[in-house]
């Protein structure tokens, strides 16, 4: 059965509009308005980079960063004093590592320092209360061998916390996330180089 002419007008005028509907139909928004964004900008300034889009809870972020800062600081206090009292036929390698480590968790605590302002907090660097606040310990060890296992079990804490924060944090606050990984990726690191001295190390 042939079309007819109406048959034929109709059709060309679907296609027509199928034309038109494809020329016309937008893709779908990714970013806000701009002007919403600019308005909400304009509110809270003195917050910084905390805007309204920051979607952790930043009170319970500034107090686990202040855990890890603390977590920091001691780590830097112990392999201090281990570079320091480190005795024995390994002790100048073994040394040189717990220095290494030692000025690298500073860096740590400083970048924490600095995300924690950045969320409108306060580092916490009092000494009162420090141990309590840090996850790992500060446990001196009477020979190298113990100095190594200490600081070895410090960075396992350490790591296993970080996890734990980054686990918390979801896409919730991307940019203390990434600094969290970081960190992550560094304290693993220090505890391969810690296991690696352990082995052939005698008491």
């Amino acid at each position: 059965m042939k079309p007819t002419k109406l048959n034929e007008t109709k059709l060309q005028e679907t296609k027509l509009k199928e034309t038109k509907t494809k020329e016309t139909t937008k893709p779908p928004a990714v970013l806000s308005d701009i002007k919403a964004r600019r308005a909400l900008a304009r509110k809270h300034i003195e917050e910084g980079a905390v805007t309204a889009g920051y979607a952790a809870e930043r009170e319970t972020v500034i107090q686990l960063l202040n855990e890890a800062l603390a977590t920091e600081l001691v780590c830097v206090l112990r392999y201090k004093r281990h570079y320091f009292m480190a005795t024995g036929i390994h002790a100048t390698s073994v040394a040189a590592e717990f220095l290494e480590h030692a000025n690298q968790e500073m860096q740590h605590a400083d970048s924490l320092a600095k995300r924690i302002v950045e969320l409108r907090g306060e580092p916490n660097f009092n000494p009162a209360g420090l141990a309590e606040r840090s996850h790992a310990e500060y446990i001196e060890g009477s020979s190298l061998k113990d100095m190594i296992k200490e600081n070895l079990i410090a960075e396992r804490v350490a790591i296993e916390s970080y996890r734990e924060m980054i686990a918390y944090l979801l896409d919730k606050d991307p940019t203390t996330q990434r600094l969290l990984k970081e960190i992550l990726a560094k304290e693993e690191e220090h505890a391969d180089e810690l296991s690696s001295l352990l082995v052939g190390m005698k008491d």
